[in-house]
């Protein structure tokens, strides 16, 4: 995985898991809802990006 793209998914993370908070302290779903959305993207995207490691890795 690249260095890049694991940054982004990590910091789409940390953003959902933010916005969650904040739509826990303010009492708004759609805030909460939206950031445990970012945050399943940024798994997605992480998983993604294993699965291509483990292909490159049998490939070398």
């Amino acid at each position: 995985m690249s260095t890049e793209d694991r940054a982004k998914a990590t910091a789409k993370n940390i953003e959902g898991k933010a916005q969650e908070m904040m739509g826990e302290v303010t009492g708004d779903p759609g805030d909460k809802a939206e950031g445990k959305a970012k945050q399943t993207e940024a798994e997605a995207r992480h998983a993604v990006e294993d699965a291509k490691d483990k292909v490159k890795k049998a490939i070398d």
